[in-house]
């Protein structure tokens, strides 16, 4: 009998690290190989490890939340009869992918993806073993630091070099904290402050202030209480959310939209879309006129680009549409819609989202979106103030559609409405560009013919 260690392998282009999200075995199973073994979120997407092999658990790393850096171990096995040499070399492929035995595999078991966010955890059940912090010392280095984006535009901010703070974050990260120390304390010398005793807490507070601890409750109140640990998709979702509402300057703008011309023209061409095995929504219209008023508005389709100060103006459409899904809220991208029809829209858009509710949407279908549309669908409330998918500069919250008095040619009829909301970074778009934006939206969605025309 001998022990190996499985380390977490290359799951993706530029993966350096993933979060432990649910363990699928425990110490003492026996699996199989190709045995699904654990979930581990990357600032890509959710996978499933699976096992490279069979044998007996006789240790996990990792609790759920933490973060573990790839070729770091992940779980150790117990073989029956397998050389430890054998063993080390089924643990990774050589370079050039010239395996020399069962190699561990990520399947696509794809939950959300947030691009650029990533951050360390909370525990479940057992503490969290946390990285010895690094000692501080004037000839600290490291070649490629684990930050979250937030800490990385801090130390910009600072002018802080992120390769000279010694980390005591989780797996080696460093932390705000770190940051913030070194560029009060050793900033002017080279050297970081003397690290704490024991770890900083690896979950990350918005910025500008503490984590919040919530105390906890009387001993008659305290039964009444349930703790569940905040990690994976929706503590991704938080940190976007926080960095976004943190770093873009919000301002909304709200409008509606007379769709009676609107109505019965998705209702002529909705038995003929299904007859090519469409289903025609509203959001198709919408969507194709976002893309026609994002030409003639390039702004409202850019990012601000702050390590170099550029503005990139996109010169083509990628847009985002939020889903909700047992997993969390997703925004699957709908590539090159600038080229798209309505129905080509209206298919891309059914099969995005039914992908994503089934967990089988493609990593590189959930990133890289220039502008995104959110709807709360029947669920559509007055209207709301939608959080920009930051680094984009604008989002689009579409509101239910209603029976509403309009006032047509000087008399008073029953008008189809809708509210739309939008969004915008304030540092980028001015509020008149923004609200001419939204007025080209709403003056082809009430003269959607003008859409058919756009091809």
């Amino acid at each position: 009998m001998s022990r190996w260690e499985f380390k977490l392998p290359d799951i993706g282009e530029g993966v350096t690290e993933g979060e432990v999200v649910a363990w699928l075995v425990q110490v003492g199973d026996v699996v199989r190989e190709d045995q699904p073994m654990v979930e581990v979120m990357t600032d890509k997407a959710t996978v499933t490890i699976t096992s490279p092999k069979a044998g007996s658990i006789v240790e996990l790393f990792g609790t759920v939340g933490q973060v573990v850096k790839v070729h770091s171990p992940l779980v150790a096995y117990e073989l029956g009869g397998a050389a430890p040499a054998e063993a080390a070399k089924a643990e990774a492929p050589a370079k050039g992918g010239d395996a020399k035995g069962p190699a561990a595999t990520a399947v696509g078991d794809i939950k959300e993806d947030l691009p650029g966010m990533s951050i360390g955890g909370t525990t479940m059940g057992a503490p969290s073993v946390a990285a010895a912090p690094v000692a501080a010392s004037s000839g600290y280095f490291a070649d490629k630091p684990l930050a979250t984006p937030a800490t990385r535009k801090l130390a910009r901010d600072l002018g802080v070099d992120l390769k000279r703070v010694p980390p005591t974050g989780s797996s080696g990260r460093v932390t705000k904290d770190d940051v913030q120390r070194f560029s009060q304390t050793g900033a002017s010398n080279g050297a970081a402050a003397a690290a704490p005793a024991a770890a900083a807490p690896s979950r990350e507070a918005p910025r500008g202030r503490d984590p919040v601890k919530i105390a906890p409750a009387a001993p008659e109140l305290a039964a009444l209480e349930e703790r569940i640990p905040f990690v994976g998709v929706r503590r991704k979702i938080a940190e976007r959310m926080s960095n976004s509402k943190n770093t873009a300057a919000h301002f909304t703008f709200v409008e509606e939209v007379d769709c009676s011309a609107l109505k019965p023209l998705r209702e002529r061409l909705k038995g003929k879309a299904e007859k090519s095995g469409v289903k025609l929504t509203y959001l198709a219209f919408i969507a194709k006129a976002v893309v026609a008023a994002l030409a003639k508005f390039p702004t409202l389709n850019s990012a601000l680009d702050e390590s170099t100060n550029e503005l990139v103006v996109r010169k083509y459409v990628n847009l985002g549409i939020a889903a909700s899904t047992d997993a969390g809220l997703m925004v699957p991208v709908l590539k090159g819609a600038e080229r798209l029809s309505i129905v080509e829209l209206a298919r891309e858009i059914e099969r995005l989202g039914l992908a994503a509710k089934e967990n089988k949407i493609k990593p590189q279908e959930l990133t890289g979106s220039t502008f995104t549309i959110t709807s709360l669908g029947a669920q559509g409330g007055l209207f709301a103030t939608p959080i920009i998918n930051f680094p984009e500069v604008a989002i689009l919250g579409v509101h239910q559609m209603k029976e509403k008095p309009v006032v047509r040619d000087g008399q008073i009829v029953i008008g189809q409405v809708m509210l739309l909301s939008l969004s915008f970074d304030h540092r980028i778009i001015d509020g008149h560009v923004g609200a001419a934006f939204a007025y080209e939206i709403i003056r082809l969605l009430e003269d959607p013919d003008l859409l058919l025309l756009e091809g």
